[in-house]
């Protein structure tokens, strides 16, 4: 019987691509097909309201039916399976969700059984599908948007030292708890991306425009720079994610959109410099997870 794994999307866009590159790699070591679950992992999600936002990259899978969804009765039904395969070994089980973000060692050498498996990952690390980097970089060729403001600042980032620096507001950041970056890290990153790429050209993209320039405009001393708000007015995310892998170098804020940004982006680019925030938020303890073992890749720049 052919092998079948059924992955469930969710999150937003940067999390729906770890969830992707991990299956995607699970289904090619074990010879099966791959289907998107592009339904359940949203229709829950009151807090975000998040969708599938992965239809605008060349990826090699189909959709799954209702069917393949566990529908009707879905939740239930996919409750009761992930129960039943909790008492079993992890290469015997049917319905196969990660625990906890950390990366898990053992996914990489699971080897499915015949027939359906539903596998429900975060897959926030690269060590889930770093050896297969080359076929990832073929599945997220991006659809290229058919505007002209993106066409143009597409042209403008081609020919500067491009970087793309991310800020990603969770909160209104007054409180203790507040899970934005600090001002702090843009300050000690910017001078340090500027010591290795002193002719650097900084695009800034956010998903709160005119609060990012108040944040940054101090930092820049004066230097030029390119805020990306045209995509934030209009909500195409998606055009901004295009945009930013095009660039050079990058500062990436605590989001896992910025991440596939800079993951995807640096391997266009010979010489490419990634900063990255090393601040920890726990994910037990706040929705927004970061700084947990092997999420960040060695080679990139820590701060």
């Amino acid at each position: 019987m052919p092998r079948k794994v059924i992955v469930r999307l969710k999150g937003g866009l940067g999390n729906q691509l770890f969830c992707y590159a991990a299956a995607r790699r699970l289904s090619l070591v074990n010879d099966a097909e791959l289907v998107l679950d592009t339904v359940t992992g949203f229709e829950y999600d009151y807090l975000y309201k998040r969708s599938y936002s992965l239809g605008g990259f060349s990826i090699p899978a189909r959709l799954a039916t209702p069917e393949e969804r566990m529908e009707p009765l879905g939740r239930i039904r996919r409750m009761i399976a992930r129960k039943i395969s909790e008492r079993k070994p992890l290469d015997q089980r049917r319905y196969i969700q990660q625990v906890g973000v950390d990366f898990d060692p053992g996914v990489l050498a699971l080897r499915l059984q015949e027939g359906t498996t539903y596998f429900d990952p975060f897959g926030q690390s690269e060590g889930y599908f770093a050896d297969i980097r080359e076929k990832l970089q073929q599945d997220l060729v991006m659809s290229v948007p058919g505007d002209l403001d993106n066409l143009a600042m597409s042209a403008k980032i081609e020919s500067t030292d491009s970087v793309a620096l991310h800020v990603r507001w969770f909160d209104s950041g007054d409180g203790a708890y507040s899970s934005n970056m600090s001002q702090a890290y843009y300050e000690r990153a910017i001078p340090k991306l500027l010591a290795r790429v002193p002719e650097a050209y900084f695009f800034v993209f956010s998903d709160r425009p005119n609060q990012t320039e108040a944040l940054l405009g101090p930092l820049m001393g004066g230097r030029p720079f390119t805020l990306v708000r045209h995509n934030a007015t209009s909500g195409n995310a998606e055009a901004d994610f295009w945009l930013m892998h095009q660039c050079r170098h990058f500062i990436v804020g605590n989001s896992t959109f910025a991440w596939w940004a800079a993951w995807l982006g640096e391997h266009r680019h010979a010489g490419s410099s990634v900063f990255a925030p090393a601040r920890f938020i726990d994910p037990h303890k706040n929705m927004t997870a970061w700084g947990f073992p092997g999420l960040l890749p060695e080679r990139w720049t820590v701060l």
